[in-house]
């Protein structure tokens, strides 16, 4: 009976073991899609090394670094503007980025709002969501308040490409640039976690998804045939506050290099042309993911083995000790 209860103990942990490491993101949804994760681009708590400084990345202006919360680009505050940008540009040519964030305040009456960005100029100050005009690459601007746009619903969500001379029509919260956005109301005060997940194919789509309804429901903004995103490019977060104010937080940062496995195979677009995604393009697969699940398999067998072993060895026992 003790061989029995130590060959069932190993079972039920082996068990475990494989479904805890199944949900890890050991399997993924898209066989032909590989995600390596970009620590240069990535950043969670505490935020900062030990000596209040971050390897990756600069910050400033009113920024505010609570290693055990947030990351505060501006606060809820008249006229503040904080930023954060990497230290070395992004030159994947395809990749994912998740970032959590957070829109909060008191007020009826809010603004401004943030913005993602991905363009050669880095750290640049400006009146822009806290971030210079005239920038060339993407803006992504989750704009709070509505100057002049009828017939809009805030808050609103577009994507702007600069070329480095176009201004930002900033009276008509940015129409005349719009290459894509959507509406998203609820977003601000959500109750749970709000995250948007950028993915990019060069040369193939620009999709921004959002997670601000429930828990893991991704809601499709938009989706861009053929965007380009400058090759070597900072990624960086702004905010800024005027008249009006809320609280802008940044919670995490996550980036991956993503990779086709077969060159050939369609476009990892097809087939999500809009409404919801119910999850990422990807997950997590790390080069030695077929060799861990073989791994597992060698166990259960050797397991299996064993326990039959065990089985027979208890079977003689009891008759030698009857005979």
């Amino acid at each position: 009976m003790l061989f029995a209860r130590q060959w069932t103990s190993l079972c039920l942990l082996a068990g475990s073991w494989t479904g805890a490491w199944a949900r890890s993101g050991g399997l993924t949804e898209d066989p032909d899609i590989k995600a390596i994760s970009l620590r240069t681009h990535s950043l969670e708590q505490p935020y900062l090394d030990s000596d209040m400084q971050s390897r990756w990345w600069d910050f400033g202006g009113d920024t505010i670094i609570r290693t055990d919360k947030h990351i505060r680009l501006a606060s809820d505050k008249p006229s503040r503007d904080g930023w954060l940008f990497s230290r070395v540009p992004l030159t994947a040519t395809n990749w994912e980025i998740v970032f959590e964030f957070k829109i909060h305040g008191q007020g009826s009456l809010y603004g401004d709002g943030f913005a993602m960005w991905l363009t050669k100029q880095r750290a640049q100050p400006g009146n822009v969501f806290g971030h210079t005009d005239k920038f060339e690459g993407l803006g992504l601007f989750f704009d709070t308040y509505k100057n002049n746009r009828p017939g809009t619903v805030f808050p609103y969500i577009m994507a702007m490409s600069g070329d480095g001379n176009t201004a930002y029509d900033k009276d008509n919260d940015g129409k005349a640039n719009e290459v894509a956005g959507c509406s998203a109301r609820g977003i601000r005060n959500s109750q749970i976690a709000t995250k948007a997940r950028l993915t990019y194919f060069q040369e193939q789509y620009l999709r921004l998804e959002l997670q601000y309804k429930s828990e893991d429901e991704w809601t499709q903004c938009f989706e861009i045939p053929n965007f380009k995103v400058p090759p070597v490019a900072y990624l960086g977060f702004s905010a800024e506050t005027g008249e009006l104010s809320d609280n802008h937080d940044i919670f995490s940062i996550k980036s991956k290099n993503l990779y086709k496995k077969n060159p050939g195979s369609s476009n990892p677009s097809s087939g999500s042309s809009g409404g919801k995604a119910a999850s990422s393009i990807t997950r997590d697969k790390s080069s030695g993911g077929s060799w861990t699940w073989f791994f597992v398999k060698f166990v259960l067998f050797g397991l299996a083995l064993t326990g039959a072993y065990v089985g027979y060895t208890v079977y003689r026992t009891r008759q030698r000790d009857r005979f």
